[in-house]
């Protein structure tokens, strides 16, 4: 019999689609991903259209919707059912976007540290950023000494230096456009919000905010914006629980 005392981990393989944020790739949740497959987890952590090793694929018009229906075709193609949908950062809203596409294919979303906007909302109106070293209409992104002095500052060092040889741009409208979930929040879910409680975007009242209108269950991480660098062991732990 399982345990399903609080905080057991989950003996029963799952299939767990992890989609990172801004600036990253699936590269950024490999430590993540070598825990739970060890565990005998199926694990997939794509990379979302113009990011990561997709770069030279930025182009305008890359969107948070055209971002989700690139996972909605994966979960087709690759016949995924019973999903743990996972998102961090603006990833969340990818994944409240498939969620409101293919939800006969979920079985639990997970916001990690994660932006929920409202339907007809934008980053911009949820996080007051910092200005970045590039930005334009097509994409958008730190510097390697903004990287280091701020955004990835929490990070062991050598993770830090590897994290930032694989940092890319972020396609710009992900954060201009405003997002459009007429029915996500319409809709009932089996979710879990993970607050980062060192991490100051996009912040605890905002995370709590859409916890609360999902019903969701609130945990607390002791860690930065990006625990699958600094805390995946601990992270890792949360997902199976």
């Amino acid at each position: 019999m399982a345990d399903t005392s609080p905080g057991a981990v989950s003996t029963e393989p799952k299939v767990y689609v992890l989609l990172h944020g801004c600036y990253l790739g699936g590269w950024s949740w490999k430590l993540v991903a070598e825990i739970l497959r060890s565990q005998g987890h199926r694990v997939l952590t794509p990379t979302l259209d113009g990011c990561g090793e997709r770069q030279d694929q930025i182009r305008p018009g890359i969107d948070t919707e055209s971002q989700a229906a690139e996972i909605a075709h994966l979960l087709r193609y690759e016949d995924l059912w019973d999903i743990v949908l996972v998102g961090t950062s603006t990833g969340g809203m990818v994944v409240a976007k498939v969620a409101e596409t293919v939800p006969e294919r979920i079985s639990r979303l997970v916001f990690v540290d994660a932006l929920l906007p409202e339907d007809g909302q934008c980053v911009n109106e949820i996080v007051a950023a910092p200005p970045l070293a590039y930005s334009d209409d097509v994409g958008m992104g730190p510097s390697a000494a903004q990287l280091r002095a701020r955004t990835l500052a929490g990070l062991d060092s050598s993770i830090r230096e590897w994290a930032i040889e694989r940092v890319t741009r972020h396609p710009s409208r992900v954060i201009t456009k405003a997002v459009q979930l007429p029915r996500f929040f319409q809709m009932e879910w089996q979710a879990t919000v993970i607050w980062c409680r060192q991490s100051l975007n996009p912040g605890e009242k905002h995370q709590r905010q859409y916890a609360s209108r999902l019903g969701a269950e609130w945990r607390e991480l002791d860690a930065g914006h990006y625990p699958f660098l600094s805390a995946p062991a601990e992270l890792a732990h949360q997902l199976a629980m």
